[in-house]
């Protein structure tokens, strides 16, 4: 199967089981503070086994052709614990997470599992959109000498903001869904009307505004 047909089969996905949502009366607000027409919860496709299988394999896949030296899958929690265990399980890899911040009792970690120095590390992240808590587990990881080799998702919107930080973090992003494959496919499926197309396109090129 080749990229651009998983991508439009994801995406199916996420919209049956309402992972994807569109609200155009009453904005969702972001951790980040934007608010926004849409909003992807990843964590519902781990309750539906299809969804859950096509993801997994999914990333296994990618990271397979587009980091074939991988020595470790690292999670970014909270959201892509489970993802990151399932891809590592299904490469037969170990499996790290990083914490948002460390704990306050115990060893205080911010990486749970075993990371040895230098191990070529691919991060799975479940969405990116401005990029920022995402780059700063990539960031956490170099801080413990892992050689990150990149970043895999699930979603990302595509905001040129998210383009650049990788950019400037030298962190290569790939993903299973963009932004304009999941409107493309919601507008053919019905989804969503020609009239919130446009609303979502307009929004996605000025998301702040």
């Amino acid at each position: 199967m080749d990229r651009w047909e998983l991508s439009r089969l994801i995406s199916r996905d996420l919209l049956r089981i309402r992972a994807i949502r569109f609200n155009f009366e009453e904005l969702f607000l972001w951790t980040s503070g934007l608010k926004s027409p849409v909003y992807c919860d990843n964590r519902l496709s781990l309750s539906d086994c299809k969804a859950r299988s096509l993801i997994r394999d999914g990333y296994a896949e990618m990271i397979r052709t587009d980091f074939p030296d991988v020595e470790v899958i690292a999670g970014v929690a909270t959201g892509a614990i489970a993802q990151g265990a399932l891809v590592a399980d299904k490469l037969n890899l170990p499996f790290v997470y990083v914490r948002e911040k460390p704990k306050d009792h115990g060893m205080k970690k911010l990486i749970e599992g075993v990371l040895l120095p230098a191990q070529k590390t691919v991060i799975v992240e479940d969405l990116v959109s401005t990029g920022g808590s995402s780059l700063k587990a990539a960031q956490e990881l170099r801080k413990a000498n892992a050689n990150v080799l990149g970043m895999t998702a699930i979603f990302t919107y595509e905001f040129p903001e998210a383009v650049d930080r990788f950019k400037e973090n030298q962190c290569e992003l790939r993903a299973l869904l963009s932004f304009s494959t999941l409107m493309e496919v919601a507008f053919e499926d019905g989804y969503i009307t020609k009239a919130e197309a446009d609303m979502l396109e307009k929004w996605h090129r000025n998301p702040q505004g």
